[in-house]
């Protein structure tokens, strides 16, 4: 159970802080957005989060400035996690090559601390677990976006392209250390890789109102110097509904992507010995018929069919993007502005091990809870 208490203003005023006329009850007026929320569960898990956004930074064009700051930290089996970071960020709308594509481009400061952590969630190429250590993530993201989506919360037509790139500066060239024979945690004290995520989503009109959705999403991470590897950290854990994990912070350091039909245990790509690890590659592909119950703003409700593939890779050398596991199920979406997007998948997983049961939906059912957002 984890308790969330946050607040969000959208016509905030920052001009106006001095004004006292426009605090109703914070100044307003200028269509900005603050936000401010806290979670926590007691001693296991805290998290405090803040962000403010300038949508016409300037006042001519919708060029959408954010800052924002989080602290989220993690007490368990006597082990403690910390990560804090802050996230400058700016957005504009490109006129080339047509309107449709938007960059956004973010400066990104973390630093993550480690003391006697054992979940085993962190480790390296050779097997390594990241315990303990004080981890610098100073990174530039860089994402293009093109949309011609007609509708975000039931789209029927158009598509969207979106291809990003989140590096570091590559620090071990600019000097001549043994990295190969430093521990871990003075290797990766300095993050350095280069981390590539593409999407892609076409949505289709079939007949009447019955729409297709067709998606393809690829993550990669590499490094510059193949004495250090890859970065424990910024990886992808492929699997399950997406919410669990990052309800208990399994996500810091980690990109979270669901997998209807399977587990992350089901994937040998996210087991070491046993253990269940984030990994540097994946893919995920998806077929989505979906039919509308209602498309009133207020409460659009949907129903859809999918079949689903997909795998996580351990390296580069390993990745085949015709070595998927695949799935095929049914869910229901309901969108209330209260509580955004609320929702059930049941899939089946065709490629998982039987172990010798005889019931299939037991063995290869896999059902999923969706709370609050869609999970990627």
């Amino acid at each position: 159970m984890i308790g969330t208490l946050g607040v969000s203003f959208n016509n905030f005023s920052a001009r106006n802080i001095f004004k006292k006329e426009s605090w109703s009850p914070l100044p307003q007026g200028d269509g900005q957005r603050l936000s401010i929320r806290a979670q926590t569960n007691g001693r296991f898990f805290q998290s405090y989060n803040l962000s403010f956004t300038e949508p016409w930074l300037g006042g001519k064009k919708p060029n959408s400035f954010t800052a924002a700051g989080f602290y989220t930290r993690f007490n368990y089996s006597g082990g403690i996690f910390g990560i804090g970071g802050l996230t400058l960020s700016l957005g504009t709308r490109l006129k080339f090559p047509d309107d449709n594509f938007v960059s956004s481009t973010s400066i990104n400061l973390q630093n993550l601390a480690l003391t006697n952590w054992l979940d085993g969630l962190f480790r390296t190429e050779n097997g390594e677990v990241v315990t303990d250590g004080n981890f610098n993530n100073f990174s530039i993201t860089q994402n293009i976006t093109r949309s011609t989506i007609n509708n975000p919360l039931f789209p029927q037509e158009g598509s969207r392209f979106s291809l990003s790139l989140q590096a570091t500066l590559p620090y071990s060239l600019f000097n001549d250390r043994p990295y190969a024979d430093l521990p871990v945690a003075e290797r990766f004290k300095w993050l350095e890789y280069h981390k590539w995520r593409f999407t892609a989503e076409w949505y289709t009109t079939l007949i009447g109102k019955l729409t297709l959705k067709t998606e393809a999403k690829i993550g990669m991470i590499g490094a510059y110097n193949k004495e250090i590897g890859i970065s424990p950290f910024e990886r992808f854990q492929l699997g399950g509904d997406g919410l669990n994990n990052q309800q208990f912070g399994q996500f810091n350091g980690t990109d979270i992507v669901s997998m209807r039909g399977y587990e992350i245990t089901d994937l040998d790509g996210n087991l070491i010995n046993g253990q269940t690890v984030a990994t540097p590659i994946f893919d995920k592909f998806t077929v989505e018929l979906r039919y509308p119950v209602s498309l009133n703003p207020n409460s659009t409700i949907y129903v859809l069919a999918f079949a689903q593939g997909g795998n996580a890779f351990r390296s580069f050398r390993d990745f085949n993007p015709f070595d998927i596991k695949r799935s095929a199920g049914v869910g229901l979406r309901v969108f209330l502005p209260m509580f955004g997007i609320l929702g059930f998948d049941y899939g089946l997983g065709f490629d998982k091990d039987n172990n010798g049961s005889g019931n299939v939906f037991k063995t290869f059912g896999d059902f999923n809870i969706i709370l609050g957002f869609e999970p990627e």
